[in-house]
């Protein structure tokens, strides 16, 4: 399936910005010109930088002001490939087609067998090229559920999008075909009516460029939906009757043309038919074994009994009539086989077919050789083999007559066994893993709904349901590995209950929703508690409490005051002398500790030690009980405690003890949590010390995790930071336009935890000299609503460094006027050498009479740090007037892995070298450096 950004065409509202870009003109600008919003020219520009593959905003005005291209292709229309020609319907073509160009929804209405595929697909073709983003098309067949998660989820994965912690697969479909100019074409909408109705509601205010073209039995009910009604093929018996055309060619590819002057026979026959295509194309497919007496004879029959039956059913009369037809002239053996290969959803093997039937595979596969034949079954070639998979209608009309023969609970019951050993055989495979999965996914699906409402089968169910959210938690569809987690829990008895509860927390956490967690948590507490486990009990409780400290930004509703201390006291009572339930409950008051300390600590950061011992109990516990992800979680709240006792080096080595730790751990949704966390912090503890080429390794770790993929404003940000940070000014021009339009795509979310990435990107852009973009990344720092107190943690570090290379170093002394102590929240962690040693700096290129006491102080801080050591190395040979010690920095610089610094040095070291640093400066792509003012 080719994703949404294979598409390389720039829509006409992008070339508009294109061309006013090309003018220079800022984004407020731009949106005044064209009456649109700022937010909507930065998502534009946003977008251009991805599509013209450009660096930045100065590359895509070169780019405006060159000839336009001709050969730009339009992207090819993802739709599936028929497989026989498209017959007739010129009127219906031209009618329905006039529609999609005047109406943005459009919903082509008909009984089944119809033609409504069919005709949406040749006239989605036909527009194909007034869509510049394309045209998509999604089968609604295989959802089994009515639920507008389901219709989005299925759309989502048709565009190449995949689950996004912390938003729902709606928003990301509705965010990625927000500026589209694009054609959705929905088929099969009539059994999950209720869901596809809101959802194109939803689709069509978000994405004015969008539209629908829909395929139903009956009218979706939307607002301004226009109906098609489709009629049958045209039976006019003059030569221009498209049923009649459909037979004949169909007939005539078995070998034997009908001759010419049937015609009328022909057209009277499909007249019996009621002219529909499905009843027709199985009619001719019998042509050459009944010809056209034996035809005509069978179908009269089959229509007789069936005129006023019990199982007559309007909007299926007419194709119930053909297939009802086609399966009387099969022999026995067949007709069992036709029904019992109802039950799968997509295809199948004779491997398969012979499992579900209880029959031998020679048998099975003489069977289903037959029922291709007679075009009851399509065949397809696949890397493992040859597969079968019978028309949705058939299908449909096979598992009727399975229940008609009182066998649908039998061969339920031998699908949902085979689903069970698909899946087993899922947990261990590794070869072409996600093709397999993909192939029976809803297979299982649709055999774990059957056996869940089954009592005597909620063994089995509850099998199946664990293994579904193992399988989608590897197929990073963590939205569904949560709720199939809960739906084993609800099926498993309570002490099997608890462990499944866990698990669906731990896959909330991976989506960044602090309240499931805690909600899971406790359903885990309580399980266990009824099964007589109360030191597991103890520990899910003491972990809600402990999350609830540690994870706070991921939940929407921050818990009462007291409540985690209530439970941690509970926890404490429960737990006796279990080592797990004890290393959880000392974890849960480390991190209680930890936040009682920070938030009664005033401007001093004098850590009690007690905190420090408790962080160091709990690790210990952990550590004594056998279990590495409760240790990880303790390492984290004693990385934490260190970091905030001012020892960034202790703190550095914790985290790095917790990714050392991790290395072998499982790769369950709780291991993955962890893993996730623990790369963000050893990201950070390694800038807080230095670092950088290991806090690089470990941000590109994040930034490329899995899990992370579809999240790229979050995945990228610490990448960004230790970018900036370094200097390296062509890794931050290329992610941060991926940031930019991630974060758009993500509704432009708030909060402080993208500040440190923005503010960095910003000061790059002030490095460059390119205002325009320094501005618009100000706006969008604006956006984030970081608290002020962070004005002295990455914002006076980025602002400072800002101001040195201007060379007014009187300004950065100003910006980091407090000394660490007044300001050592915000400087703590990551910033408190940085700023440190570059206030050293400031204050001797400044001319500050305390310069040498400030070095002394900044020199005893810092030591150790590679970085912020060579800055103050640097501001000593400076203030000592020593040129070769100065140069001396320019190589601890390089061996750190911070080019801009290296390359400052030399500018400031004077002479030669300053040309020297100048070119390096201009290589990095940043703006002349003013060495001193």
């Amino acid at each position: 399936m080719r994703p949404m950004t294979a598409t390389v065409d720039i829509s006409a509202r992008e070339a508009e910005v294109l061309t006013l870009v090309g003018e220079h003109l800022s984004n407020a600008e731009i949106g005044a010109r064209l009456f649109i919003s700022v937010r909507t020219v930065e998502s534009h520009v946003s977008s251009l930088l991805r599509k013209l593959e450009v660096p930045d905003r100065r590359a895509l005005a070169q780019h405006a002001s060159e000839p336009a291209r001709a050969d730009r292709s339009h992207p090819a229309p993802d739709l599936p490939a028929p497989l026989t020609s498209f017959i007739g319907r010129g009127r219906e073509r031209a009618e329905l087609t006039e529609m999609v160009r005047n109406d943005r929804q459009v919903t082509a209405v008909g009984p089944g067998g119809v033609g409504k595929t069919r005709l949406a697909l040749s006239v989605a073709a036909e527009v194909a090229e007034e869509f510049s983003d394309g045209v998509w098309f999604v089968d609604l067949v295989p959802i089994t559920s009515p639920d507008i998660d389901v219709v989005a989820g299925t759309v989502g994965l048709a565009l190449g999008l995949g689950e996004q912690p912390g938003r729902g697969m709606d928003e990301s479909v509705l965010a990625a075909l927000a500026d589209r100019h694009a054609l959705l074409v929905l088929d099969n909408c009539e059994h999950v009516r209720d869901g596809v109705a809101p959802f194109i509601e939803r689709l069509l205010a978000a994405c004015p460029r969008v539209t629908v073209l829909a395929t139903s039995r009956a009218r979706l009910l939307v607002p301004f939906e226009r109906a098609y009604t489709v009629p049958p093929m045209s039976l006019a018996g003059d030569g221009e009757s498209d049923a009649v055309a459909l037979f004949m060619d169909r007939a005539a590819a078995s070998g034997w043309p009908p001759n010419h002057a049937l015609r009328e026979q022909v057209a009277a026959f499909c007249g019996g038919l009621d002219g529909m295509a499905l009843a027709i194309e199985l009619a001719a497919a019998r042509w050459t074994t009944l010809g056209l007496d034996g035809l005509t004879d069978g179908l009269s029959d089959q229509l007789r009994m069936l005129a006023g039956g019990a199982r007559t059913d309007d909007r299926h009369r007419s194709v119930r009539a053909a297939l009802d037809w086609s399966h009387a002239l099969l022999e026995p053996d067949d007709r069992v086989l036709l029904r019992r290969m109802s039950v799968f959803m997509k295809s199948f093997s004779v491997t398969a077919a012979a499992e579900v039937t209880a029959s031998g595979k020679g048998v099975v596969a003489d069977g289903l050789a037959r029922l291709a034949e007679q075009s009851l079954l399509a065949v397809t070639a696949s890397p493992t083999g040859t597969e079968y998979r019978a028309l949705e209608t058939i299908r449909q009309y096979g598992m009727e007559r399975l229940a008609e023969a009182g066998e649908l609970d039998e061969v339920r019951s031998l699908h949902l066994r085979w689903c069970l050993a698909e899946a087993a055989e899922l947990a261990v495979v590794r070869a072409d893993w996600r093709a397999r999965f993909d192939a029976v996914a809803d297979d299982l699906r649709a055999a774990l709904a059957w056996a869940a409402d089954r009592q005597e089968l909620r063994a089995e169910a509850y099998g199946l349901a664990r293994q579904l959210a193992e399988l989608t938690f590897t197929r990073h569809l963590i939205g569904e590995s949560q709720q199939r987690y809960e739906q084993a829990a609800a099926l498993a008895d309570d002490s099997a209950a608890a462990p499944m509860l866990r698990q669906a927390a731990a896959v909330a956490g991976c989506r960044m929703r602090g309240d499931d967690m805690y909600r899971l948590n406790r359903a885990a507490a309580d399980a266990a508690r009824r099964a007589g486990d109360t030191a597991g009990a103890a520990a899910d409780l003491a972990t809600a409490a402990t999350n609830a400290y540690r994870f706070a930004s991921k939940f929407v509703s921050p818990l009462p005051p007291g409540e985690a201390i209530a439970l941690i006291a509970e926890a404490e009572e429960l737990a006796g002398d279990d080592p797990a339930a004890r290393a959880a409950v000392a974890l849960a008051e480390a991190g209680r500790a930890l936040t009682e300390a920070f938030g009664a600590a005033e401007g001093s950061p004098d850590v009690v030690p007690e905190t420090i011992a408790c962080a160091e109990r709990a690790v210990e516990l952990a550590h004594r009980a056998g279990d590495p992800l409760a240790e990880s979680a303790a390492l984290d709240t004693l990385t934490g405690t260190q970091s905030w006792a001012g020892d960034p080096f202790a703190a550095a080595a914790t985290a790095r003890r917790r990714i050392t730790l991790l290395a072998s751990a499982p790769r369950t949704p709780t291991g993955t949590h962890e893993l996730i966390d623990a790369l963000g912090e050893a990201t950070e503890a390694g800038l807080g010390v230095g670092d950088l080429p290991g806090a690089r390794r470990w941000a590109r770790q994040l930034a490329d995790h899995p899990m992370l993929a579809e999240v790229g404003h979050r995945a990228i940000s610490q990448l960004l930071v230790a970018d900036a940070l370094a200097g390296n000014v062509d890794e931050v021009l290329t992610r941060s336009a991926r940031f930019l339009e991630a974060w758009q795509r993500a509704g432009n979310p708030t909060g402080s935890v993208l500040g440190a990435a923005v503010a960095g990107v910003e000061m790059i852009h002030g490095l460059r000299d390119d205002q325009d973009a320094r501005h618009e990344w100000s706006a969008v720092m604006d956006q984030l609503d970081t608290p002020a107190e962070h004005t002295y943690g990455y914002r006076a570090v980025y602002d400072s460094m800002l101001l040195l290379h201007n060379g007014d170093a009187g300004g950065a002394l100003e910006r980091m006027a407090p000394e660490p102590g007044e300001v050592w929240r915000w400087v703590t962690w990551v910033w408190l050498h940085w700023y440190v040693a570059l206030r050293a700096e400031a204050t001797v290129l400044a001319g500050s009479p305390d310069a040498a006491d400030r070095l002394a102080e900044a020199g005893t801080i810092v030591a150790g740090n590679p970085v912020a050591g060579a800055i103050v190395e640097r501001a000593g040979a400076l203030l000592a007037d020593d040129r070769e010690r100065l140069l001396a920095t320019a190589e601890a610089f390089d061996a750190a892995g911070c080019r801009y610094q290296s390359a400052r040095t030399m500018v400031l070291a004077g002479g030669d070298h300053a040309a020297r640093g100048a070119a390096a400066l201009a290589e990095l792509g940043l703006a002349p450096m003013t060495p001193r003012g």
